[in-house]
């Protein structure tokens, strides 16, 4: 039989990267092993559907390069994808698994339900299945007075559910543990437990891959697909993924981590295919302990039997360090077009080489984000202090800057071409005219030049970009600066 996975996200916001995750392992297991990728839509849960939630989904997956082959934008023959516009179907499974004395009608009303919780001393005691043996003439008497209902999953009240896991092995649930579960609800939608079992089946789905928090539930799938005499599908549920506090413990990740949906990393400064690396390494380990992959390489390496049962950790400076090895493998010109975005955020309204700015930056960038504060000195020259020509590594002070800024100044006005090569060997043979190291001949130029103490390029790069006018204007600044007491 063909493998075939499915991604099934409700649109209630935004992608958490542990959804991203589910979604990216789906996908690796369906193309690892020469299969489908489903994108279903999951709207059951009405009250929750947040408005634009759809279209983030359709983003994050083409952001993320996880192409899908059958769903609701493009079709297949197994539609429709979204789970609302399923809705007939669901009903006739749940009244022959009535006719089977596998389910029932719940006439309970919602005070009722509600007392049961207020009055009972153990919270996770559940419903207490008043409606499950009425008799057949009270069922009937209800019907007709129009009563509303819903239909509830009829558990065996003895022995256990036994089920295999791909990645936690055999696991053996008590059946009195198991809650008569609301199938279908009383406004006539499937609940998300038993939606996804029929649309599973009925899509072919042969691999159900999900978070290790729903382990709990899979007995109860498993008793739908053995009261409808269906085949079971093979379970892969994956372990948590956790943030660490500011106390070194960890949690289950939450906002008070960082960013935690694909979107917000994205506007945090990560490209999309560093995320995906980064949360592919999230339990599961390649064979080599390799750590750089590209999506393609992921499909070709990626074996369900490197998955973890233990939760993973969530490590924001690990992504960063992926983020620039990334940002380090583009050609320069990539990178500058990436960039771009962040470098007009930085210089609005002027014209640099973006191609020489982006070069500067390159290697000593790791998060998009941090460009704009990196170059904001193209744009215009902050106000600085005159003792940032003061630097001992360089051997420059407020008394030897201003001879040092003014020879400057007079070798670059004195040159007839303004580009790197240029003005690089005029202030290397201005140091060796002034005998002293390079650094304290280029040190009050980049200074006054930037008005920052760290800059992404040194002295020749900034001049080379900001042109000579803009540079000599500058030069002249700082050396008026220093020469005021």
């Amino acid at each position: 039989m063909k493998v075939r996975t499915r991604f099934a996200p409700s649109p209630t916001g935004f992608m958490h990267v542990g959804n991203l995750r589910t979604a990216l392992y789906e996908y690796l297991i369906a193309k690892s092993l020469g299969g489908d990728f489903v994108l279903r839509i999951e709207d059951t849960d009405q009250e929750r559907k947040v408005e634009g939630a759809v279209d983030i989904i359709y983003n994050t997956m083409k952001e993320a390069g996880l192409k899908h082959d059958e769903g609701p934008d493009i079709g297949g023959e197994y539609g429709p994808y979204v789970q609302s516009e399923r809705k007939d179907m669901y009903i006739p499974y749940a009244e022959e698994l009535i006719k089977k004395d596998k389910a029932y009608r719940c006439f309970c009303t919602k005070e009722r339900l509600d007392s049961l919780r207020e009055n009972s001393d153990d919270p996770g005691a559940g419903y207490d299945r008043h409606c499950r043996d009425l008799p057949q003439e009270e069922i009937q008497r209800l019907l007709d007075e129009g009563t509303p209902y819903v239909i509830r999953q009829k558990m065996p009240l003895e022995g256990s559910t036994t089920f295999e896991d791909a990645v936690y092995g055999t696991i053996s649930v008590d059946n009195s543990e198991l809650q008569d579960q609301i199938l279908i609800k009383a406004d006539g939608f499937p609940t998300y437990n038993f939606a996804n079992v029929i649309d599973d089946h009925t899509m072919n789905i042969t691999h159900v891959v999900r978070g290790s928090e729903y382990l709990s539930s899979t007995p109860k799938y498993n008793l739908l697909y053995e009261s409808f005499g269906w085949d079971i599908p093979v379970y892969v549920h994956l372990p948590l993924i956790m943030g660490k506090n500011d106390d070194g413990s960890i949690s289950k990740l939450s906002k008070r981590h960082g960013a935690t949906s694909f979107e917000d990393l994205v506007k945090a400064g990560f490209l999309p295919q560093a995320i995906i690396n980064y949360i592919a390494l999230l339990g599961w380990a390649p064979k080599d302990n390799r750590e750089m992959f590209t999506l393609e390489e992921l499909v070709e390496n990626f074996e369900i039997s490197g998955i973890s049962k233990s939760p993973a950790v969530f490590d924001y400076n690990k992504l960063e360090w992926f983020n620039g090895e990334y940002i380090k493998a583009m050609s320069v010109e990539e990178f500058a077009e990436t960039a771009m975005p962040y470098f007009r955020k930085a210089v609005p309204d002027k014209e640099l080489d973006w191609v020489k700015v982006a070069s500067i930056l390159q290697q000593r960038t790791t998060k998009l984000t941090d460009i704009p504060e990196k170059i904001g000195f193209f744009n215009a020259l902050p106000e600085y202090d005159k003792e940032l020509f003061v630097n001992k590594k360089s051997k420059t002070t407020l008394e030897n800057a201003p001879g040092l800024l003014k020879a400057g100044i007079e070798a670059l006005e004195s040159l007839s071409k303004w580009d790197h090569d240029s003005i690089h060997d005029c202030l290397i043979g201005l140091a060796q005219k002034l005998e002293v190291k390079n650094g304290t001949a280029m040190w009050p130029v980049r200074i006054a030049a930037s008005g920052m103490a760290v800059t992404p390029g040194g002295a020749v790069e900034i001049l080379d970009i900001l042109g000579r006018d803009e540079s000599l204007a500058r030069l002249y600044k700082g050396l008026q600066m220093l020469q005021e007491q």
